[in-house]
């Protein structure tokens, strides 16, 4: 009993010395912390130290908690890049953009189908065109979330036809610098996303190779109906390949009249095993198409049995 006397009287003593000396600097949560050591300009943590709230996460975001965390610049659209703005022949374009969309929904009531890699043999060939298109399709239609990321690192040109800011973006997420929803960009009454390439990189393959851009593609792509990632074209340079692994199909573009036969079989032979769903054909003269559509618009045919 005397032992049991002795422990609760030390106990009373130990709280009696913690009322008379309260600690002065109680720990700081980490939130607390950022804000105490770096201004907090509109009620906004900076875009660089954001990396260290997510860090940690491993359950995929919701649309509503990206919709509320990402960026919203104003975008200024280049119509010429969009057949949905244009009429005239453009009007046809935009049908067959909506084909090739008939397609992907049909192939996706048979198998998963929501991460697309959109590709070429080599530069030139509307892959970026076909990849923004694409994107405006599936977001027209009511209740389609679409994310478009430009996967292309060496010569990004996915956020000018959106006429969207290029940074911050997807190199700086692969680099550590900031989290999944500093990089996303929204458009202004729509259901379309867009991540840009982001600031220059001089080594775009070991960005995406390091096991991060999968890690963002976990945490983001459930919030969507449609990921579409634009890269760089598959025979100078490797990163098309990586960024297949990661994808649920592939479209490879080609361009009529201009895309080396030779050169586009060699490519598409690298992604026979990569979900290849079939071939894009864009720029197809108007006399080539049954009248159908001017060459500067439009992807011709829409997924082909492999």
């Amino acid at each position: 009993m005397s032992r049991i006397h002795e422990a609760l009287k030390k106990a009373a003593e130990e709280r009696a010395v913690q009322k008379s000396h309260p600690k002065v600097n109680p720990p700081l949560d980490v939130s607390t912390d950022i804000r105490r050591r770096y201004p907090v300009e509109n009620g906004e943590i900076p875009l660089e130290l954001r990396a260290l709230r997510t860090e940690e996460r491993s359950m995929p975001f919701s649309l509503e908690e990206l919709a509320e965390g990402c960026l919203h610049p104003k975008w200024e659209p280049d119509g010429r890049f969009d057949v949905f703005r244009y009429r005239g022949t453009a009007k046809i374009a935009a049908e067959k953009f909506r084909t090739l969309r008939s397609h992907l929904y049909q192939l996706a009531g048979i198998k998963p189908l929501k991460t697309l890699l959109v590709t070429s043999s080599v530069a030139a060939e509307g892959k970026t065109f076909v990849a923004a298109n694409l994107g405006r399709c599936f977001a027209q239609q009511p209740n389609r979330r679409v994310l478009l990321i430009d996967g292309d690192l060496r010569a990004p040109r996915l956020h000018s036809g959106f006429g969207a800011p290029p940074n911050p973006g997807l190199a700086d997420y692969l680099c550590g610098n900031i989290d999944e929803c500093s990089v996303i960009q929204r458009a202004k009454n729509e259901d379309l996303f867009l991540i840009p390439s982001g600031s220059e990189n001089s080594n775009p393959s070991e960005l995406l190779s390091n096991g991060r851009i999968q890690r963002l593609l976990n945490l983001v792509a459930p919030a969507f109906d449609w990921v579409l990632i634009d890269s760089p074209p598959a025979l100078p340079v490797h990163d098309a390949s990586i960024l297949a692994d990661l994808c649920d199909g592939v479209l490879f573009v080609v361009k009529a009249g201009s895309t080396d036969h030779q050169l586009a079989e060699k490519a598409v032979s690298d992604f026979r095993k990569k979900n290849l769903l079939g071939i894009v054909l864009n720029g197809v003269d108007k006399s080539e198409s049954y009248g159908d559509y001017h060459s500067e618009y439009g992807a011709d045919s829409g997924p082909q049995a492999d």
